[in-house]
C-alpha cells in the first residue's frame, strides 16, 4: 500500500536482532526529546502565566482540549505507520456527529438508550473509514486522493443532513454520562488514556501491530512473508475511522452539539502530532507513545499562547516550525536507520 518508495530492510531474525537496539535508541532518543521539549514549554507557560497557567482546572482544560485529536491521532498513527495517510478523519468526525444528532437517531435513543447515539457514531465513522479502505485497498486509489475524496465528500453530506445547522443533542443521561469527572478528570480524558493504551498494546504486543509495520515498511515483502496486504490496509483505514466516530462522540459530549464544522482541519493537527511524535511519514514505524507527547506539546503550546493573548498567526507560524524540525528529525531518523 505504500505509496513511498519501498526501504530496502533486513527482514531476517539476524537482521532485526542487529537493528532492534540501534532502532530502539533512536526512539528512546526521540521521546526524549519530546519530553525536555514538553517541559520547556510548561516552564515558559508558569513564568509566563503565573498560577493561572498551573491551576487544576487549567491543566485539566489542557487535557480536555488534547483529548479529541488525541484519539484522532492514534488512529491517524496506523495509517501512517501502515505507509498511508488519511486526510479525511476531521471530516468524517463532523459527519458522524452530525448523524448522531438527527432527530430520527435521537428519537430512537430516546426511546431506547443514549448508547443508541454513541453506536451511531461509531458505527458512521467506522464506515466511512471502511470505505476509505476498500476504495484504496481494492481500487488500487493512492491514499491522499482516496481520502481527500472522502473530505470533501462527507463535510458536504454533513452539510446536507444537517441543513448547515447545529443540531442539539437532546437525549437523556449521555451528557450527564460524559461530562461528569472521575478521580478529578473528566471522563473525555479517560477515554483518551484508554485509547491511547489500547493503541499501544495494539501496535506494540499483536499480530496486528506488527503486520501494520511490515506493510508500511515493505509491502511486496509483507505480501511474500503472507500477509494479505490488502486486507490489512482496510482494517486499517476502518480503525482510523473508529478512532473518528470515538472523537465524534467525545466532541458532542463537550459541545452537547453536532455541527457540520466539528472536526474542521483536525486531519492536518492529528497528521502533525504524529509526525512531531517521531511516526515515519514513509512508513514502517509507528509510535503511541510520540504522539500522545506531540498532541499533548500542541495543546500546551495553544494553551501557553491563549494564556498570554498572543495572536492565532503567530500560533500557526510556531506550529509550522516545529513540524518542518520534525520532519528534518526524521529525514535523520530514517538515514540512522538505513545505515543499521
Amino acid at each position: 500500500m505504500s505509496t513511498a518508495p519501498d526501504v530496502e530492510r533486513d527482514l531476517s531474525p539476524a537482521g532485526a536482532e542487529h537493528q532492534r537496539p540501534r532502532r530502539f535508541q533512536l526512539s528512546l532518543g526521540h521521546s526524549l526529546g519530546l519530553v525536555v521539549a514538553l517541559i520547556a514549554l510548561i516552564v515558559i507557560g508558569a513564568v509566563t502565566g503565573g498560577d493561572r497557567f498551573l491551576s487544576t482546572s487549567n491543566l485539566t482544560t489542557i487535557l480536555s482540549q488534547a483529548a479529541v485529536i488525541g484519539v484522532i491521532s492514534i488512529g491517524v498513527t496506523f495509517v501512517i505507520t501502515a505507509g498511508g495517510i488519511d486526510l479525511s478523519v476531521g471530516s468524517v468526525m463532523g459527519l458522524a456527529t452530525v448523524w448522531a444528532t438527527t432527530l430520527g437517531t435521537q428519537a430512537l435513543a430516546n426511546d431506547v438508550h443514549w448508547l443508541l447515539l454513541v453506536l451511531t457514531a461509531l458505527a458512521v465513522g467506522t464506515g466511512a473509514g471502511l470505505v476509505n479502505g476498500i476504495i484504496i485497498a481494492y481500487g488500487k486509489v493512492v491514499p491522499f486522493i482516496a481520502t481527500l475524496a472522502m473530505l470533501v465528500a462527507a463535510r458536504g453530506f454533513a452539510e446536507v443532513i444537517s441543513g448547515r445547522q447545529t443540531q442539539i443533542v437532546d437525549v437523556p443521561g449521555f451528557t450527564s454520562a460524559f461530562r461528569r469527572s472521575i478521580l478529578g478528570l473528566p471522563v473525555i480524558v479517560w477515554i483518551f488514556i484508554l485509547v491511547a493504551i489500547a493503541g499501544w498494546f495494539l501496535l506494540n504486543r499483536t499480530t496486528f501491530g506488527r503486520r501494520t509495520v511490515a506493510v508500511g515498511g515493505n509491502a511486496e515483502a509483507a505480501r511474500l512473508a503472507g500477509i494479505k496486504v490488502a486486507r490489512h490496509t482496510m482494517y486499517v483505514f476502518a480503525l482510523a475511522g473508529l478512532c473518528a466516530g470515538i472523537g465524534a462522540v467525545m466532541m458532542l459530549s463537550r459541545t452537547t452539539a453536532g455541527a457540520s464544522t466539528h472536526g474542521y482541519l483536525y486531519e492536518l493537527d492529528a497528521i502533525a502530532a504524529v509526525v512531531i511524535g517521531g511516526t515515519l511519514l514513509i512508513g514502517g514505524r509507528g509510535t503511541i507513545v510520540g504522539t500522545v507527547l506531540g498532541v499533548i506539546i500542541f495543546a500546551v503550546l495553544s494553551n501557553v499562547f491563549i494564556q498570554n493573548n498572543l495572536d492565532q498567526s503567530m500560533q500557526s507560524l510556531a506550529k509550522g516550525a516545529i513540524i518542518i524540525v520534525a520532519v528534518l528529525l526524521q529525514q535523520r531518523f530514517s538515514r540512522e536507520a538505513k545505515r543499521t
